[in-house]
């Protein structure tokens, strides 16, 4: 049975990688890289799936397709939408479309309103994740964290379940890597709550982030949660 699960595991990772190609440039990906990853084999296909659905139905709607440059990463069930739209209305249908695939039960809506981002941006973002992604694999104290690094425009999301002393080593490892302009943390803590917060670094909820319920009566704590992209929630270090 495990044996499948990684069979299927890797057929999926396939699709998702052939449902980004498909997207072309009007779906683009953040620079996105697994530090650490020790979920099980159904929890990792159930984002996957998430993070499959998600584009597929961008792609579908021609207006999305056309207009926009969304990347869309999925931890546990929470969503974090990236990337660029030309209108605050194609931002919001973005994220409805995301509400419309089954299984989220939160939303991260990091969109901003603005023209897509240059190849070099994009390629910048790429090797931001890359120096991170290294200097976690080479920490100490981090194995036992599963962690997700999202890169886009500059910006750092680091998603992922760990503890507390885990969290001042992945964000002090991002805020002093070079190119990074500011470090939004979405996580959940191992010895407190499996609700996922964004933060800033003092540990208190972040004021840049507000929260709506989803308008329906499903039994899932659904939330959105607008990143507020004209406020620094972590200031990247200078050094």
């Amino acid at each position: 049975m495990n044996k499948l699960k990684l069979l299927l595991l890797m057929l999926t990772t396939l699709s998702l990688q052939s449902c980004f190609f498909i997207a072309g440039a009007a779906v683009g990906a953040a620079a996105i890289a697994i530090v650490y990853d020790h979920r099980n084999v159904d929890s990792i296909l159930q984002d996957q799936r998430i993070d499959r659905e998600i584009l597929r139905k961008i792609h579908d709607d021609p207006e999305l397709h056309n207009n926009t440059h969304i990347g869309v990463s999925s931890f546990g069930q929470v969503v974090l939408l990236t990337g660029e739209a030309p209108t605050a209305e194609l931002r919001k249908k973005a994220e409805e479309t995301a509400w419309s695939v089954h299984g989220i039960t939160r939303i991260y809506n990091a969109i901003t309103v603005q023209g897509p981002t240059s190849a070099l941006s994009q390629t910048n973002d790429t090797w931001i994740t890359t120096k991170i992604k290294t200097s976690m694999l080479a920490t100490k104290g981090l194995k036992s964290a599963s962690i997700k690094v999202v890169t886009e425009n500059g910006t750092v999301y680091l998603m992922g379940t760990l503890t507390h002393a885990q969290e001042q080593m992945v964000v002090n490892i991002a805020r002093h890597t070079a190119g990074v302009q500011k470090v939004v943390k979405i996580f959940q803590y191992e010895e407190v709550t499996s609700d996922a917060t964004a933060t800033d670094d003092s540990g208190a909820p972040a004021t840049a982030m507000s929260s709506t319920q989803k308008d329906d009566d499903s039994a899932d704590a659904a939330t959105t949660h607008p990143v507020d992209d004209n406020q620094t929630l972590i200031p990247s270090s200078d050094g």
